[in-house]
């Protein structure tokens, strides 16, 4: 295994951040980066830095006002009267139609779907940089260099649609990735095990049947993403069917997060893809501040164990998992998991 990582990417280190309608540090901090970095040393796990890519992955996946807005939207923001140091959007359509505005107030609010994504002076950069890791990953993996690789992508994206921004996510690394090995393969599958569902990884492919999206996640009724992630999302016209939804109850521990882990990769097999794309959310801890599951470090080591003993060319994308003691020793015992798996 090799591990992708851009150290250029710390310099996304958004500020504004909403719970429950009071202002707090953001959890997606620059540390987790690093957090997760003493893990790869630890594991010697070797790391090499991205590829350079041209823009024809991300415009694969995403619209080009929502690229034209992430490059050049902060600008616009400083220069009107009195800015916010972060573009946070204050207005959002209920109803997206055709009407697009030129307004970079209006633009914000067409393209965040929440505060929880603010874009700074470096956030274009440093996303851009974090889709590179993901494609350089899936190209190692592609090319058969090895047969599991993990991307350290930050900021994360699986809430990122074709064109919003929401949670953290700018550019939805996962599906970036997926796309562009489409190029090789007739079909790709996505697995995010990240405690929240892969709300912009659903809504980017669910009408299509080349992509499975499959997603285990806490259940949205109580925690975010709210309206998506439920088990009648099904796909619609030729993706029907090729989307599974898998929410489990809140604060629910290993032996229940392991048994929906094994219908999904039942499902994963099934569809027999050339490459599987894991969105892996280490923030289903016990230990993880937002507290959505509590899946424990030996269930961490079983979790990327059963996932790489599929016999799949994978790639981890990292997507949640936040600050706590226990942050690089899941990332470690995911890892450790996979490797230990093919191995054999």
């Amino acid at each position: 295994m090799q591990a992708v990582f851009d150290d250029s990417t710390s310099s996304h280190d958004p500020k504004f951040f909403l719970v429950k309608g009071k202002m707090r540090e953001s959890t997606e901090q620059p540390e987790r980066a690093q957090r997760l970095l003493t893990a790869l040393h630890r594991s010697n796990i070797p790391i090499v830095e991205p590829a350079g890519f041209d823009l024809s992955p991300l415009q694969d996946i995403h619209s080009a006002n929502y690229l034209d807005f992430l490059q050049h939207g902060f600008q616009q923001w400083q220069e009107l009267p009195d800015p916010s140091a972060e573009v946070i959007a204050n207005v959002h359509p209920m109803h997206r139609r055709k009407n697009y505005p030129t307004s970079i107030i209006g633009r914000a609010g067409w393209h965040m779907g929440d505060t929880a994504c603010p874009l700074g002076e470096h956030t274009w950069q440093a996303a851009r940089c974090s889709a590179n890791v993901a494609l350089t990953a899936a190209q190692m993996v592609l090319l058969g260099e090895q047969k599991l690789a993990y991307a350290l992508c930050r900021p994360p994206g699986h809430h990122a649609y074709a064109e919003m921004a929401a949670g953290f996510c700018f550019l939805n690394n996962s599906a970036i990735a997926a796309q562009y090995a489409r190029r090789t393969h007739s079909r790709v599958a996505i697995l995010d095990v990240d405690v929240h569902h892969g709300n912009g990884t659903q809504d980017i492919f669910y009408a299509r049947s080349d992509v499975l999206t499959v997603s285990i996640h806490a259940d949205p009724n109580e925690f975010y993403p709210f309206f998506w992630g439920y088990e009648n999302e099904h796909g619609e016209g030729e993706g029907d069917g090729y989307n599974l939804n898998i929410p489990l109850e809140k604060l629910s521990g290993d032996t229940v997060f392991l048994q929906a882990l094994n219908d999904a990769i039942d499902r994963v097999k099934a569809f027999n893809p050339g490459l599987l794309i894991v969105a892996l959310g280490l923030d289903a801890s016990e230990a993880d501040p937002l507290r959505g599951l509590s899946v424990t470090t030996d269930g961490f080591h079983r979790i990327g164990k059963a996932i790489a003993g599929a016999g799949l060319p994978t790639v981890f994308v990292q997507e949640g998992g936040y600050l706590s003691d226990l942050l690089s020793d899941n990332l470690a015992a995911v890892l450790s998991g996979a490797m230990e798996a093919t191995s054999k």
